[in-house]
């Protein structure tokens, strides 16, 4: 692979990954938000497991393994899924859920020096400090609204919510996975997000899926591209060593979904929010940097 398409991978990345949050934004018209994520989730699970099955990769050998994986999967794939399209679903700008997503890291960041033992330095503080003050700024203004630019409460709350367990699924993983293999890893979490959204789809009454071309086209792009084709960047990273090139990069990703979800739907942000979003990115550029202190 040449120098240039190496550092195009991450770039890629950060574009798939915000555009998952288009995508909740793209198919809300035609699927009750639940039964949609069931099944995105119940396909990626089909698919890794293929892929899996293909490279013969290893699965994890003991009954704690296959449990980790699904718990990881329940925090990070489905309850963290089903609030983002929820809330999309309900009314919450994609660029601001992306927002939301984007305080995981920070969030992590804060809570893994009492949980993890990890030192935390200045540099980190300060960062999680200004994504946070960025964040005010751009939900601030909205919050509430009745206007088409509004941030329906509701809705963030529940984004907010999802964003908690995907930092406790991370915290998990983090524990618990570190030596598993990617792929069955990845595959296991999908299958524990579809066991937690597929009754949750069921016991909220949301099952209703219409057969269309924007759902299939939505469908194949959030399993094909945001799901499998995240996980082999992921894989195509971790060999070449450029993990440490998505955590800077994460930071993009608000912004990028916000101009995307601008140019397909006519979503805006006001001065003040882009602002913001401006100060929230460079706190989680600052706190995702090269740290001053080393992790005991």
């Amino acid at each position: 692979m040449s120098s240039l398409a190496s550092s195009l991978i991450p770039a890629a990345f950060v574009l798939i990954w915000a555009s998952g949050f288009v995508a909740a934004r793209y198919v809300a018209p035609y699927a009750e938000p639940l039964a949609f994520v069931a099944l995105r989730l119940a396909l990626v699970a089909v698919v890794l497991a293929g892929i899996a099955f293909v490279l013969r990769a290893r699965w994890p050998r003991s009954r704690a393994g296959w449990r980790d994986g699904m718990v990881a999967g329940v925090l990070m794939q489905g309850i963290y899924v089903a609030g983002v399209f929820w809330s999309v679903h309900r009314g919450l700008p994609a660029g601001i859920a992306a927002l939301v997503g984007s305080l995981q890291p920070l969030l992590t960041a804060a809570v893994s020096q009492p949980l993890l033992g990890e030192r935390v330095g200045p540099r980190r503080w300060a960062g999680i400090g200004l994504g946070f003050v960025g964040t005010g700024l751009v939900l601030g203004p909205k919050l509430g609204a009745v206007d088409a630019a509004g941030i329906p409460p509701a809705a963030l709350a529940v984004s907010l919510a999802a964003m908690l367990a995907m930092t406790a699924g991370t915290l998990w993983q983090k524990r618990k996975g570190a030596g598993a293999d990617l792929v069955t890893n990845a595959c296991l979490q999908f299958v524990g997000g579809t066991a937690f959204a597929v009754p949750l789809a069921l016991v909220a009454g949301e099952t209703h899926l219409d057969p269309s071309l924007p759902l299939g086209l939505g469908m194949a792009w959030s399993v094909l591209v945001n799901s499998v084709g995240g996980i082999l960047l992921l894989l195509a990273l971790i060999r070449r060593g450029a993990v440490a090139g998505v955590a800077s990069l994460l930071f993009l990703v608000p912004p990028v979904s916000a101009v995307i979800a601008y140019l397909m739907f006519g979503e805006t942000l006001t001065p003040i929010q882009i602002a913001g979003m401006a100060v929230a990115a460079g706190g989680v550029g600052l706190a995702s940097g090269p740290q001053t202190r080393s992790t005991r």
